[in-house]
C-alpha cells in the first residue's frame, strides 16, 4: 500500500485559550492590588498623624519652656498649635471652622469628661480678652490638658 493512500488527516491547530476562566495568579492580583491599595492608604494617614501629633508634642514641650513670650502669647500660640494638630490629623473642612464652644467640644471628644469645655481648658476660649495673663498653676493645669490630649490624638484609631 502506498503511503499516499493512507486515510491521514492534515495536522490540526489546538483552539485559542479562551480569557475566561483566568488563572489563578488573575483573581490573586484582582484581590491583593485592591488589599495593598487600602492598606498603603491607610499607613499613610496613620504615620502622618503620628508624624503630626510627635512634632506638636516637641513644640508644646518647647512652647512651656520659652521664656521669651509672656503667658498670654503661650496660650495663643497652645491654641494655634492644637489647631495645627487637628486639622493635620482630621478632616480639614469639619475642624477648621469652629471656633468658641463648638471648638472645645471637639477638643473634649477625644478625652473623658470635658476638661476643656468645663474645666482648665476653658482658658483657651477667652485668654485673648483678658487683661491679665491666667495664675501660673491654671496655666500649668492648660499645658498638661494639651499634652493629654495630644496622648489621646496619637492612640486614636482613625
Amino acid at each position: 500500500m502506498p503511503v499516499t493512500d493512507l486515510p491521514l488527516r492534515d495536522i490540526h491547530i489546538p483552539e485559542a485559550i479562551g480569557w475566561w476562566p483566568p488563572a489563578i495568579g488573575w483573581w490573586l492580583l484582582i484581590i491583593l492590588v485592591p488589599l495593598l491599595l487600602g492598606f498603603s492608604v491607610w499607613l499613610y494617614k496613620r504615620l502622618t498623624r503620628l508624624t503630626a501629633v510627635k512634632s506638636a508634642r516637641k513644640l508644646l514641650k518647647a512652647l512651656k519652656n520659652d521664656s521669651s513670650l509672656d503667658d498670654l502669647a503661650k496660650i495663643a500660640e497652645l491654641s494655634a498649635l492644637l489647631r495645627r494638630v487637628a486639622i493635620s490629623t482630621d478632616n480639614r473642612a469639619e475642624v477648621a471652622g469652629l471656633t468658641g464652644q463648638k471648638w472645645l467640644s471637639y477638643l473634649d471628644g477625644v478625652l473623658k469628661g470635658a476638661p476643656f469645655s468645663e474645666g482648665p481648658g476653658r482658658i483657651l476660649l477667652d485668654a485673648h480678652y483678658r487683661k491679665t495673663a491666667p495664675s501660673e498653676p491654671a496655666l500649668q493645669d492648660v499645658f498638661q490638658l494639651c499634652e493629654d490630649w495630644l496622648k489621646a490624638q496619637s492612640k486614636r484609631k482613625k
